[in-house]
């Protein structure tokens, strides 16, 4: 099948991969993350909008099921005889964390294996089967299983749907339609925030919040079915046919030809595509490139995102707002942010967001710092501290949020795409295990500022890393960031 790669399609060589992409025309923007000859024009946005909406699913459930245990976890602590318990309450909340970085992990072999559509429908079946057993179970026990499937899932879903929407979307739009994986990440989130609020009045909600979730994960797997497999995935696997089949029907017969071209280009460097070896990507021309996605998904969490969510309550508290509202006030915060984030993304484009966002951070947790001393009245310090909140999680959404999966998939190459993305999102469930596992006791031994002040420097040397490591991919083709950032042997 190599061979006839060779007979059918031009292999492309080029001596100095920098000079070719700084001199490329990008005003002719392509397919799939292709350029094509400039008198074709841009296909349709249209066309792959029904396939990647239905790809957004696994993140509406991945945001959902993070914040389905925010107003039920008293009432199931009460139910299931732990109430009191900070470790098992703790434990019904970390479990997933387990089970998602298990997924994360295998999630680009299962991937590349079985194809993206496949993984999707993978994806889907442990949150229905652990779902289901939270909602019946009657046991700490049967939860915490329950909920280490559910993890699973989420750990596979959302590295699959990066890969899925790039590789399917127009080069032009790449970047708006890669932001609503994190915009279907936010409503999931307020969905179950605005469905858990029953939970405080009925002692048994939480096992429908639990049923309800069942439904979008059955979608999932339904219309996957009949959703379009990746291109790249299908060429990689030498299926030429099927590879032509779904680029016209993604696309439209007059752009198949000069996608086809395009594939050809990074064929040639992934002449041992099945034969991926992990140590590969730890060493070696592939290092940088799984370096600088593992590292942003590292800063992505040592910014203190998640603190800040688990402090919010204690905030709008102080500040007389009920814990419902003030999660649902960072609920829409976060999701304007992130449609923000959308329009900008093929303007600005991926470099300047991330460059804004850490910057914007670092600034919103020094209003948190000078909120937590004493130098101005309590009331002041009050309404400084919810406007820091606030406006840490806006410049969050505007960019450190929605950009770097979308980033990882478009600088990885073709070759090791699927695996690599597993080990840096394994990366981010790590590092999010530990800062969720320390901050408490950090906390209490440093004291607000400091903490505030060393999350603070974070987003500062992300910054810093953002502006030297990171290069524009805006309106590029895959092929063209990866001879960019990948030499030719």
């Amino acid at each position: 099948m190599r061979e006839r790669h060779g007979e059918t399609f031009l292999v492309h060589k080029l001596s100095s991969s920098k000079e070719h992409l700084n001199g490329y025309d990008y005003s002719r923007e392509g397919l799939l993350g292709y350029s094509h000859s400039g008198h074709i024009s841009n296909p349709s946005w249209k066309r792959p909008l029904p396939h990647i909406l239905v790809a957004t699913i696994s993140s509406f459930l991945f945001g959902y099921h993070l914040g389905v245990v925010n107003d039920t976890l008293e009432s199931i602590s009460v139910e299931l005889g732990f109430s009191g318990s900070t470790l098992a309450e703790g434990l019904v909340v970390s479990t997933c964390l387990a089970g998602a970085l298990l997924g994360s992990l295998f999630s680009g072999w299962i991937s590349d294996g079985l194809g993206r559509r496949r993984a999707f429908q993978l994806c889907a079946l442990p949150m229905i089967i652990g779902a289901s057993m939270s909602a019946t179970t009657s046991s700490l026990e049967g939860m915490l299983l329950g909920r280490f499937f559910v993890g699973t899932g989420m750990g596979l879903g959302p590295p699959v749907a990066a890969l899925y929407v790039s590789e399917v979307s127009p080069a032009y739009v790449r970047g708006t339609y890669g932001s609503f994986t994190q915009i279907a990440t936010c409503l999931g989130l307020m969905v179950a925030l605005l469905i858990g609020i029953p939970a405080k009045n009925d002692p048994s909600w939480w096992r429908v919040c639990f049923w309800i979730s069942t439904i979008p994960a059955a979608l999932l797997a339904i219309l996957m079915e009949f959703s379009t497999e990746s291109p790249h995935w299908l060429y990689k696997r030498g299926r030429i046919a099927q590879t032509e089949e779904e680029l016209e029907r993604l696309f439209g017969a007059p752009h198949v030809k000069s996608a086809m071209a395009e594939l050809s280009k990074s064929d040639n460097r992934a002449d041992e595509a099945d034969a991926v070896k992990f140590s590969e990507l730890l060493y070696g021309r592939h290092f940088k490139v799984v370096f600088i996605g593992s590292a942003l998904f590292a800063f992505q969490q040592l910014s203190g995102i998640n603190a800040v969510f688990f402090f919010s309550s204690t905030v709008f508290k102080s500040a007389g707002v009920p814990s419902d509202s003030g999660n649902i006030c960072i609920g829409v915060v976060n999701l304007s942010g992130s449609i923000v984030a959308m329009i900008l993304m093929d303007r600005l484009g991926r470099k300047l967001l991330l460059l804004g966002s850490f910057l914007g951070m670092a600034m919103a947790i020094g209003f948190q710092v000078i909120a937590a001393s004493d130098i101005m009245s309590p009331s002041k310090n009050l309404y400084l501290s919810v406007g820091g909140m606030l406006l840490f999680v806006l410049t969050f959404s505007l960019g450190a949020g929605p950009v770097p999966g979308l980033l990882l998939s478009e600088i990885l190459p073709s070759r090791i795409r699927a695996k690599a993305m597993a080990v840096c999102m394994s990366v981010h469930w790590v590092v999010n295990f530990f800062v969720g596992l320390l901050f408490l006791n950090l906390l209490e031994i440093l004291g607000p500022q400091i903490l505030y002040t060393i999350f603070a420097t974070f987003c500062l040397l992300a910054a810093v890393f953002v502006k030297k490591n990171v290069i524009e991919t805006k309106g590029k083709s895959l092929q063209e960031i990866e001879m960019a950032l990948v030499p030719v042997d």
